[in-house]
């Protein structure tokens, strides 16, 4: 196989990567595992544990690695490329139409807000999702719970995450005082950073829509792509805190930036190229794009040939649980400010509930590869039946 012939071949997978990392992972099992035998069932199966454990999307992880084993580092990037670029060029081109086309007031206009309303509901599912294979004891739902109403209280994740880390990895050694001891020295490091914090938060960079530095851009996406801990909707809460917070968009873009990644063949993390654009214009999707999926390709490229030992290494594992937890927290309380936010948007309440209840209730009835992008079409028809011309 030529190196063309290895990027056509992964294009081809990216073009038809519909349903989320599920179904994606399910096509490269069926070609490449049981029909083509480029690796074996019981490879694949590990291949598969050690990008759950680690950050970024796995199906899209899985692509760079078997680049790896067919034709060297430069494979495993070409078909990262090859995977990741239908969706990126597509999310690009819905990009630039977003901010050609008048939605305020209009029947489109209503159609997103019947959207934003359903999206709310994909990430309810998703963390209900997440949280099954990661929750699994009763040490982990108090990381993600703590977590949750510390990101409530405005407390940053970067003391947050990396306690829950130490705190868990702690436990599963026995070293209960230990652990005991690092959380309270969380809570002091927490408590000293908002007393510090509160006479300078006036000074957050804020930014007018469309010109935001492309090294912040770059910054954000790298740093969304390095905690993405169990699939993409866990980069949520990272890529949001920025780009909402430093004023790059409106929790409504945002929202209706998650919508149209729901309906592209595409790992749903693309929605960062969407955020990018809305940042920085077409070189501000580039960065973002880059910076989120640089860590997918790093730790292929870099540590090929170590991946494996990631799971028979029970303290780092033990520490990314902890870690893991802490992101299902994070995405909780994003989901309940979001939710907040699209109640106070929508026209009639009861409607954009009533949008919200039916999306949750088919996606959990109709288990499909499309049941993402139907949802989408679904709602974005109820929000133009129900709120004509509120949009």
């Amino acid at each position: 196989m030529s190196y063309l012939q290895l990027f056509v071949r992964f294009l081809k997978f990216g073009l038809l990567a519909w349903g989320g990392p599920v179904a994606q992972i399910a096509m490269l099992r069926r070609e490449l595992v049981d029909e083509e035998r480029w690796i074996s069932s019981k490879r694949f199966n590990k291949l598969l544990a050690v990008m759950q454990v680690l950050p970024g999307p796995e199906a899209h992880e899985i692509c760079v690695h078997l680049g790896i084993r067919a034709k060297g580092r430069l494979g495993g990037v070409l078909a990262g490329l090859g995977f990741m670029l239908p969706g990126f060029l597509l999310m690009f081109a819905l990009s630039w139409l977003y901010f050609q086309i008048e939605l305020v007031g209009t029947s489109l206009g209503a159609a997103f807000l019947g959207v934003q309303a359903a999206v709310i509901a994909l990430i309810v599912r998703a963390v209900h999702r997440i949280g099954e294979h990661i929750l699994l004891d009763r040490w982990l739902w108090a990381i993600a719970i703590v977590c949750a109403l510390a990101a409530m209280g405005r407390v940053d994740f970067w003391i947050t995450l990396p306690a829950g880390g130490l705190v868990y990895a702690l436990l599963v050694l026995k070293h209960r005082a230990s652990a005991l001891l690092v959380t309270l020295a969380a809570v002091a490091l927490a408590t000293a950073v908002a007393f510090w914090a509160e006479p300078t938060a006036k000074l957050v960079e804020t930014v007018v829509q469309g010109q935001a530095s492309v090294l912040l851009i770059f910054a954000s996406g790298l740093k969304a792509g390095l905690l993405t801990f169990g699939g993409a909707y866990t980069a949520i809460p990272f890529v949001r805190n920025d780009a909402v917070g430093r004023g790059w968009m409106t929790d409504g873009q945002f929202l209706d930036g998650l919508a149209l990644s729901g309906v592209l063949p595409a790992p749903l993390i693309i929605f960062a190229t969407f955020v990018g654009y809305v940042a920085g214009g077409p070189i501000g999707a580039v960065a973002m794009t880059a910076g989120i999926f640089l860590p997918a390709f790093a730790f292929s490229l870099i540590f090929y040939d170590r991946l494996e030992a990631v799971v028979e290494n029970k303290r780092l594992h033990a520490f990314l649980d902890g870690v893991a937890a802490g992101v299902v927290g994070l995405i909780g309380a994003t989901t309940i400010d979001l939710a907040r936010v699209t109640a106070e948007r929508v026209p009639s309440l009861t409607a954009g509930m009533s949008i919200f209840a039916a999306a949750l209730a088919f996606l959990y009835a109709w288990k499909n590869k499309l049941n993402v992008v139907v949802v989408i079409l679904a709602a974005g028809l109820a929000g133009w039946l129900v709120f004509p011309g509120q949009g």
